[in-house]
């Protein structure tokens, strides 16, 4: 741990906050692509953390896009449309008739239904626009098409406009077989190979999550590097012939990330030590966290000699699920001492019920070393987006 940067962080910033280390994002970027070598691109799932594309944007070949808040978001940081693949399942006439009026052919797209092809088919006809296009293969899910569908796509032949890229594909978060991943690129390889024997159609790009694990708990076997050094082997395997994109957010996000929340009250109920902290459940999110029941990596910042006893770590909501992390051991714990919980740099920020109770959403900061802190979002009050009081009225002026 960097005490000097928490030291600052937690005199200067109010609690709580995200702490987001793009130094540490960058090595993690460096470790993945150490391994992976030149065999693939790294895509970004942008839904993990917003806040740190502009940061990764020199660092990653493309990211992945599912919103049009999150395409805005873009806009915004000013990245390179030629880096982004709009996803998603939810695709709007005018929504792609805007990217396509404003960034023509730099974006690729994807379709993950028919009603998408259609759109896609409309809008590059109207505007007259060419694009290029991944066709999304489902695992069985609301996400995708079935292949049946996707080979009567391709099977319609040229198309004036779009060009098919090729297929993209996910199958959920932190896998940790690697015998489930060479089962799924094996199958990927086949149905691209098949592809091409039936139809005469080359994939020029697999798109694939993978979903490698991140271990969030201290009952859990760090298995992060045996899956990473198993996609690379698998994705050795390849025959298809075309460039294959990883898409990953949140093992390229998680580690980066820090939440750092105040001990504001203690109390002993019914014989179980209770601390109240300032954050909660609403700001802090682990994937698997089973009813606060596993132990992630926590932090005292004010640690202290002194007895040590287990505590069960609560926040500000009024609502008995708020439970961060039960019976974890603390020595002195004391009121106004700081906990800092890591591995939160993907999801935590934009996952949590944040609007409940109309708590503030926290600081986000973003640290390196070379720049120091830089304030990504100050402190918002969430209560003026639950109630909004709108201007009086006179509904009826002739009487």
């Amino acid at each position: 741990m960097n005490e000097k940067k928490f030291e600052y962080a937690i005199h200067e910033y109010k609690t709580p906050f995200y702490m987001f280390d793009t130094d540490i994002l960058a090595m993690q970027v460096r470790k993945i692509r150490d391994v992976l070598g030149d065999d693939a691109e790294l895509c970004y799932a942008m839904k993990a953390n917003p806040f740190v594309i502009k940061d990764l944007e020199e660092m990653v070949d493309s990211f992945e896009v599912c919103s049009p808040g999150e395409f805005s978001i873009c806009e915004r940081a000013g990245i390179n449309m030629g880096k982004v693949v709009m996803s998603g399942v939810h695709k709007k006439h005018e929504d792609m008739e805007y990217t396509l009026k404003h960034y023509g052919d730099q974006i690729i797209y994807t379709a993950e239904s028919l009603s998408h092809w259609q759109i896609l088919t409309a809008c590059t006809e109207s505007l007259q626009i060419p694009v290029r296009v991944l066709l999304r293969l489902t695992s069985g899910n609301q996400f995708g098409m079935d292949e049946s569908l996707i080979r009567q796509i391709i099977a319609g032949g040229v198309h004036k406009f779009i060009t098919i890229e090729g297929i993209q594909y996910f199958s959920g978060t932190q896998k940790k077989s690697i015998t489930k991943l060479e089962n799924e690129l094996h199958m990927l390889n086949q149905f691209c190979l098949d592809l091409n024997r039936e139809y005469g159609f080359k994939v020029k790009r697999l798109e694939y999550g993978p979903g490698l694990p991140i271990c969030y708990f201290e009952e859990e076997k760090n298995e992060e590097d045996q899956m990473l050094y198993g996609l690379a082997e698998s994705i050795k395997k390849l025959t298809f012939g075309g460039r294959v994109a990883l898409e990953m957010g949140r093992f390229i996000a998680a580690p980066c990330g820090s939440y750092v929340t105040s001990v504001v009250d203690m109390k002993t109920n019914k014989g179980e030590p209770y601390c109240i902290v300032d954050g909660g459940i609403h700001q802090l999110n682990y994937y698997g966290q089973m009813l606060a029941m596993k132990k992630p990596p926590i932090l005292h910042f004010n640690h202290r000699e002194g007895d040590r006893k287990e505590w069960t770590v609560c926040g500000s909501l009024c609502t008995v699920n708020d439970v961060l992390v039960k019976q974890y051991p603390f020595q002195n714990l004391q009121t106004g001492d700081r906990l800092i919980f890591q591995k939160t740099g993907a999801y935590s920020a934009t996952e949590g019920m944040s609007l409940f109770l109309s708590r503030d959403l926290p600081q986000i900061l973003l640290y390196s070393a070379k720049e120091n802190f830089r304030i990504a979002r100050s402190h918002f009050q969430t209560d003026v987006l639950n109630y909004f009081k709108p201007k009086e009225t006179k509904l009826w002026n002739n009487y």
